[in-house]
């Protein structure tokens, strides 16, 4: 019995070790890539959080994100307790094949990367050369030659394989760019397109400051973004009798604190109308309506916006 057992497992480490050098061989020709992938619940309804795992010289790469459940042919997540499921994602790119368990919509397995070899030569064709870590990130990313096809119509610049990526990760696509263009943008920098959608510039934030009378460019619709002077913020400050002030000043206003609240107690202190630069300045160098109002208790009154900021530029507290 003992024999047995030792030779079951002698074969079974054999298969095992044959399993992994043809693997390794197989990677190193670049005829497929191996590791571990997991879904789990996910806050977005309809998706599930899908990530998969490689295992590479004494390293690790990864790759999670959301799906569509529906991206999983076969699998029943809504299915209680433990199930074994196999399920293959075809992509233009190559095939991810998958196989191990789900319990309660939850799991992990294998996965295989198949690559497409005419893929590469579609991509090159199209001015896209790529190697096969490309090739598995637009698997991935569903980079499809469809999909290129229409990027390179777009007649972008700076536009290689390593966008592509990007553009589908940030959801940067034909109609995004149409909306954009629509609103009189001629946009056609690639980068910025990424930056568009990362900082959340969008069609509709362009067509409500063109009918604000606003022209505002590229980088200024990044910078208003990611300061946080939003159309909506613009519309308090309108409340406060701030209408179309210079978008510049606004994202000062922003970057240094001056607020519609701020704003609020320095015309209840009889400030009613300061010019912005005023504002800002006044936030710069810290003079608070609590400032103002301290001054005023030790008889120091009458003082306008420029005596208040020479104070306490020179220290007067």
């Amino acid at each position: 019995m003992r024999m047995r057992r030792t030779l079951a497992y002698l074969v079974f480490a054999s298969c095992v070790v044959f399993f992994v050098m043809k693997n390794r061989a197989a990677e190193v020709q670049g005829q497929t890539r191996t590791g571990d992938w997991t879904l789990s619940k996910s806050e977005e309804p309809g998706k599930v959080g899908f990530s998969l795992i490689e295992h590479h010289r004494g390293g690790m790469s990864s790759h999670d994100s959301d799906w569509p459940a529906s991206a999983f042919p076969g699998v029943d997540f809504s299915k209680p307790g433990r199930q074994d499921v196999h399920f293959t994602i075809t992509r233009d790119a190559g095939k991810i094949d998958c196989e191990g368990f789900l319990t309660d919509g939850e799991g992990a397995g294998l996965f295989h990367f198949l690559p497409d070899p005419n893929y590469p030569r579609a991509m090159e064709s199209l001015g896209f050369p790529i190697d096969g870590e490309k090739q598995f990130g637009m698997a991935i990313q569903d980079v499809s030659l469809d999909f290129a096809r229409q990027m390179k119509n777009e007649h972008l610049s700076e536009l290689d394989a390593d966008k592509l990526i990007a553009f589908r990760i940030f959801r940067v696509d034909k109609a995004f760019i149409d909306g954009l263009r629509a609103e009189g943008l001629n946009i056609s920098d690639s980068d910025k397109l990424v930056a568009f959608r990362i900082h959340g510039v969008t069609s509709q934030m362009v067509h409500t400051l063109h009918a604000q009378g606003y022209s505002p460019d590229q980088d200024t619709l990044i910078a208003m973004r990611i300061h946080g002077a939003t159309t909506e913020w613009m519309q308090q400050l309108k409340q406060h009798g701030y209408d179309h002030v210079d978008l510049e000043k606004l994202i000062a206003f922003r970057i240094h604190g001056v607020s519609p609240e701020f704003i609020d107690k320095l015309q209840k202190l009889g400030f009613s109308h300061p010019d912005p630069d005023e504002l800002i300045a006044m936030r710069i160098h810290n003079v608070t309506p609590e400032y103002i109002a301290d001054m005023r208790s030790r008889g120091i009154k009458d003082l306008s916006i420029d005596k208040l900021v020479s104070m306490k530029i020179h220290g007067i507290d």
